[in-house]
């Protein structure tokens, strides 16, 4: 794995250079557009297998950046680096904790970076966040915060703590 990086550091186009695309017409609100014309995108990255779709808008571009962003959630949430993991915590996330507060929105370009930076600190701890917040120079509440805001990674949490008998978090 020697120079191999996690898919979600890389930028929109690496990504999309790694995936097959699938546009496909859906039904559903929108109208003759929408029903006419192909504006589904169905993304799978094809070195992992992760799949992410998108058909909700009538604009194949929005669609485009709406399954690219859930393919980097996805991405995030299933693929574990004990890379990362070992050199936890990375620049970025040096710059988004203050004061031991994880300062990032769900809706920007990091977020996805900085969850697959936490499940992958977290793996390496047994699944125990006290000891994952403490690498990670943050507190083990906004730990838990920043794994509530994508609600599929809280429930991996609790999945991975019920493997081994541990309590789940609420």
């Amino acid at each position: 794995m020697q120079g191999w990086k996690h898919p979600v550091l890389l930028s929109h186009e690496q990504l999309l250079s790694e995936c097959k695309a699938r546009r496909q017409k859906t039904s559903g609100p929108g109208g003759q557009h929408r029903n006419k014309v192909e504006t589904g995108v169905f993304l799978k990255h094809s070195p992992t297998g992760v799949e992410a779709q998108a058909t909700e808008r009538r604009s194949q571009a929005e669609n485009q950046s709406k399954a690219l962003k859930r393919l980097r959630l996805q991405l995030a949430l299933e693929i574990r680096s004990q890379q990362s993991a070992i050199e936890a915590p990375s620049a970025l996330w040096k710059s988004r904790v203050r004061e031991q507060k994880i300062v990032v929105s769900d809706e920007h370009f990091d977020f996805p970076i900085l969850l697959s930076e936490a499940l992958d600190v977290l793996a390496e701890h047994a699944w125990e966040p006290h000891r994952a917040a403490l690498q990670l120079d943050c507190s083990t509440s906004q730990l838990i915060k920043l794994l509530k805001k994508f609600p599929p990674a809280f429930v991996l949490l609790n999945q991975q703590r019920a493997r081994r008998r541990l309590e789940k978090w609420k």
